[in-house]
């Protein structure tokens, strides 16, 4: 008799597996806004967004300032029970500030977790192969590079492996997890 409620847990679990999978892979098919108010409201968010962290870390300003590129992520929302899934969508900026093109993250997890969060995220590329594989989506933010949480000093200080540092600021949610998973980008150009 116990092996009736772990075949059906089982099949839970693989229900919501496949149900996560299916819509990170359904939200990660535009990666541009498709309205012309979608892609302005983008642009303000995501200038907001750059600005906020600039005032809240000092230290960003200069990394920037030597970076080959950086995605600004104003919204990522997260969410899942045993299986998950996250989807953001962004703007890419090269060098000197010029916005180049729009990108999206994907990401699927499994593992203990529940609940929902939301959060903002700006990934700076600090090498030119680091900033090609982006441009070119063969990037994929693997458990090996740290996120910084956002705060003064974090660009400064942060943890630059790759070539990539990760900033990231909690907008709101909660969410317990122990899962792996990575997150999945993809860029288009302007």
């Amino acid at each position: 008799m116990t092996t009736l409620p772990t075949m059906r847990h089982r099949s839970l679990a693989l229900s919501l597996l496949a149900a996560a999978a299916g819509g990170v892979s359904l939200t990660g098919c535009s990666t541009a806004p498709t309205s012309e108010t979608g892609r302005e409201t983008l642009s303000i968010e995501s200038r907001a967004t750059l600005e906020r962290f600039r005032a809240t870390d000092p230290s960003l300003g200069p990394v920037l300032d030597r970076a080959e590129g950086w995605a600004v992520f104003p919204s990522i929302g997260r969410g899942g029970f045993i299986a998950g899934g996250a989807f953001g969508r962004g703007e890419v900026f090269e060098r000197g500030g010029q916005m180049i093109g729009f990108c999206n993250v994907t990401q699927g997890t499994v593992g203990l977790q529940a609940g929902g969060q939301s959060f903002s995220q700006i990934i700076v590329f600090l090498t030119p192969q680091a900033f090609a594989d982006f441009k070119n989506n063969a990037f994929v933010l693997s458990a090996n590079i740290s996120a910084v949480a956002l705060s003064a000093g974090a660009a400064g200080a942060g943890d630059y492996t790759g070539g990539v540092l990760v900033l990231v600021e909690p907008q709101g949610g909660l969410m317990a997890e122990l899962s792996i998973g990575g997150q999945r980008f993809t860029f288009e150009p302007r």
